[in-house]
């Protein structure tokens, strides 16, 4: 698969970009606008460097260019500020980099229906970027995929117009690790892995987040070796969980409380890392990344039997969640259909506002086959899709919200829900996230 070969010098044209990333007179562009590329870009930006952002919807591009920011590890001033400064701007005009000294892909990698991937979108951006691009340009892809990617799909596509790698053209892959709504690791200051094609393509990879971030640029020896460790991480995460949810589904059998379990492990201080269950998966990482490599290796005629149990493990807590809402509302002598369900939450994570593959969409699903009648609060998103249509959510929960359900569904513990009144005027809680652990009640409480 590796393509990798190592020069013992950098080539002249690498170390012409490697002089003007120290200097800040490169100018740096990024392809696709959205949870990743945005940030990254602000972050560049704000660097010294002046960026070009780069997307095919007209609405990010003109939010961008009137300093409006739409990504919640944003700051909005940093934006604002950026953009008033003409630091940055944004555009759909792919002849633009013809301007540009280094160039970042991030799009969207998604799955199609066989939980194939789905390169659409990277080979689209690496032909619209090989049209313009001109000697001594960096292409870096941060877009989550299976090993092999930069070297099979972009590298020949970038080549196409007569440019080699490593000599006239720089091509390297890092991975994105943003993690929405974490506190203390973001864009600037988590760790970068690096791997080019060559190692003069490594280097000026390396150079140019070097300059731009404080976390440590951590380079390997090619493209694959960074595409498979981001595998790594997710999967592991994957795995995790879904050893935590199979518990939990065992644990309500047994009648024993698995949160508590879980907090008991914890006390070991070496050996075990805590996990913890939920109502399914969210986010485009987790419950994707692993299915790239799943379908990778079938070309190895190898099957990933661990990754795919966690996997079916995981996309079967949204039916579970339902089951045991069925048999919840029994116990209070109710039928699922007709019902009234207070759904509070519908990110995928607490304090975000990111909703993707959230698994409150196939609850919601589930619900509507048993014939209930639900309403998502959700104070971060506003508005969601749902089979085609848009849903608006509620973005406070008040007192006769919570009277009005027969059940109350917790499946996102967003710090801004006020537990103590849900606590206080519930009928019944039914509490995927154990958010509640703080709150005593006397009403029917029950846990994942």
């Amino acid at each position: 698969m590796s393509t990798t070969y190592k020069e013992t010098t950098l080539q002249p044209m690498a170390k012409k970009l490697i002089d003007k990333l120290q200097t800040k007179e490169a100018v740096i562009g990024v392809v696709g606008l959205g949870y990743v590329g945005l940030p990254l870009a602000v972050e560049k930006a704000k660097a010294g460097y002046h960026v070009i952002g780069f997307d095919v919807q007209e609405e990010r591009v003109n939010m961008v260019n009137d300093g409006i920011n739409y990504i919640g590890d944003v700051v909005d001033e940093d934006l604002t500020e950026i953009v008033r400064s003409e630091k940055m701007f944004a555009t759909n005009d792919y002849s633009s980099i013809k301007d540009v000294d280094t160039v970042t892909i991030c799009v969207p990698t998604p799955l199609d229906i066989y939980k194939q991937p789905n390169t659409t979108y990277v080979e689209n951006s690496s032909k619209e970027i090989a049209k313009y691009l001109h000697e001594g340009t960096l292409v870096v892809l941060e877009s989550t995929t299976y090993p092999g990617t930069t070297e099979e799909v972009v590298k020949p596509i970038i080549e196409e117009n007569g440019l080699v790698c490593g000599e006239s053209v720089f091509i390297g892959y890092s991975p994105e690790r943003v993690d929405p709504g974490n506190k203390s690791f973001n864009t600037k200051n988590t760790p970068k892995v690096v791997g080019g094609i060559t190692s003069s393509c490594t280097a000026a990879a390396a150079a140019m987040y070097r300059n731009v971030l404080d976390g440590d640029v951590h380079e390997v020896s090619s493209p694959s070796v960074a595409e498979m460790e981001k595998i790594l991480e997710n999967t592991f995460r994957n795995i995790n969980i879904g050893l935590a949810n199979e518990m939990a589904i065992l644990c309500n059998k047994m009648g024993i409380d698995v949160w508590e379990v879980i907090d008991a492990a914890a006390t070991k201080p070496y050996g075990f890392m805590p996990f913890y269950p939920g109502p399914g998966l969210g986010g485009h990482c987790i419950p994707i990344d692993p299915w790239y490599l799943t379908w990778k290796a079938k070309e190895y005629n190898y099957h990933t039997k661990l990754i795919e149990t966690a996997g079916e493990i995981n996309n079967s807590m949204p039916e579970f969640v339902v089951n045991r809402i069925m048999h919840i509302l029994n116990e209070e002598g109710k039928p699922l259909k007709g019902s009234n369900i207070l759904v509070l939450g519908v990110a995928y994570k607490k304090d975000i506002d990111d909703y993707r593959e959230s698994p409150v969409l196939p609850i919601l699903e589930k619900l509507d086959l048993g014939g209930a009648d639900w309403t998502v609060a959700d104070p971060h998103v506003r508005e969601f899709k749902y089979k085609n249509t848009i849903q608006t959510t509620r973005s406070n929960v008040t007192e006769q919200d919570v009277r009005n359900a027969d059940i109350v569904l917790l499946a996102t513990d967003h710090n801004d829900f006020d537990y103590e009144l849900i606590s206080k005027h519930a009928n019944v809680i039914f509490d995927t996230k154990n958010s509640m652990k703080q709150h005593s009640s006397s009403i029917p409480y029950y846990k994942l």
